[in-house]
């Protein structure tokens, strides 16, 4: 494996950082933070210079790129200081070549050049976090209409983007494995209210209770094949853990970077706080974890770069670098010390960001128990 960077990802990143430097200085991401607004402006900017097009086919617009690369921009992103986050455009455009209809592609592709996901992934219930099979949503036919009911919660983005996609039970179906489907909805639909959450972290992004009252759909809504709705989104749950990784990285190696020339202006006792043992003991180990996250997520893009199954790997690199990463962006809250805890120092805002990722995409005990019994089987006589 050689992770020397190519002329062409040196440019990319290099493109990144001056656009974010030139034209989003951090008091821009505080304001949308403290406002709880999408940062539309950025996610504009980032299809207008094709970041968000990345990994998406040429013949739709896109820039051809690796999942190695697109894991570098999202570093990257973070890295600045920005809401990688955000970050999900190729995700979204994959999705739909590999089990969408023409239509539900190029809305896709549409939303996506704009620098907007698509779609909000609508999924977790109030009973059905990690344990999918509890989840009530019912989609019924009449009349040659589709109907959806039920509740959704912890929506991301669902009052940003400008579609949905709804996992939804036929009520009527036998087999568990097989009564789940995907159906592409506009969340204007009558029937549908959206109510926002207000959390810690990730304010730049909505997060909602949904509710569905007959909200009546055609059946050219249905995404991919009927009842093989988590069939298709396996996939998904794999490159997602370690997009989440990569979201988590960027972060740190922000908060360390910062953390680390603060210790070159902060005096006492007559010396800057870098010269002090306790110090530079603590940035050594958060060096040593970065460096260690890096290799991770670079390596487990390479597996798939290399059509090898992220099975085992996605999900430890999940848990690893969701875990580290905290630790890390904790770590450099302290060396800043009362500074770090106020709004006035992203480093506040990274900490509050980052606890969401030991949840999302899968908590860390879904991740071990993926993880354990992929080792169990792989040793098995």
């Amino acid at each position: 494996m050689d992770f020397k960077l190519t002329e062409e990802q040196e440019l990319l990143l290099s493109s990144i950082r001056e656009m974010i430097t030139r034209n989003f200085p951090a008091d821009y991401f505080k304001k949308c933070d403290e406002e709880y607004r999408y940062p539309i402006e950025f996610m504009h900017a980032l299809g207008e210079n094709g970041i968000s097009m990345l990994g998406v086919p040429e013949e739709l617009g896109g820039i051809p790129a690796d999942l190695l690369t697109q894991m570098l921009a999202i570093e990257e992103v973070g890295r600045m200081g920005a809401p990688c986050f955000l970050m999900m455009g190729a995700h979204c455009v994959h999705n739909m070549i590999d089990f969408g209809n023409k239509e539900q592609l190029a809305k896709t592709v549409e939303a996506v050049a704009t620098g907007v996901p698509a779609y909000s992934l609508a999924i977790t219930e109030p009973q059905a976090g990690s344990d999918n099979n509890m989840l009530g949503t019912t989609y019924t036919r009449k009349n040659g209409k589709v109907y959806l009911n039920g509740q959704k919660t912890f929506i991301s983005g669902a009052a940003d983007y400008p579609y949905m996609i709804v996992v939804a039970r036929d009520p009527d179906g036998k087999d568990p494995k097989k009564c789940f489907s995907l159906w592409w909805v506009d969340p204007k639909s009558p029937g549908i209210r959206i109510n926002r959450l207000h959390k810690i972290g990730w304010r730049m992004v909505s997060n909602c209770e949904v509710f569905f009252d007959n909200v009546e759909i055609d059946e050219s809504a249905l995404i991919g094949q009927e009842g093989n709705g988590f069939v298709h989104l396996m996939r998904n749950f794999e490159i997602e853990r370690l997009t989440i990784a990569a979201y988590s990285l960027g972060p740190a190696e922000c908060a360390f970077e910062e953390a680390a020339r603060y210790t070159n202006q902060r005096v006492q006792f007559g010396k800057t706080i870098g010269s002090y043992q306790m110090i530079q003991d603590k940035l050594t180990q958060m060096a040593i974890k970065i460096e260690n996250m890096k290799n991770f997520v670079y390596k487990v893009a390479w597996q798939d770069d290399n059509k090898q199954s992220l099975r085992l790997s996605s999900a430890l690199c999940k848990l690893y670098c969701s875990q580290t990463a905290q630790e890390v962006i904790d770590d450099a809250m302290q060396i800043m010390g009362g500074v770090g805890y106020t709004e006035d120092c992203r480093i506040s805002r990274l900490w509050r960001d980052i606890r969401v990722s030991r949840i999302g995409g899968g908590t860390d005990q879904i991740m071990t128990y993926i993880a354990g019994r992929q080792i169990v089987k792989q040793y098995a006589s």
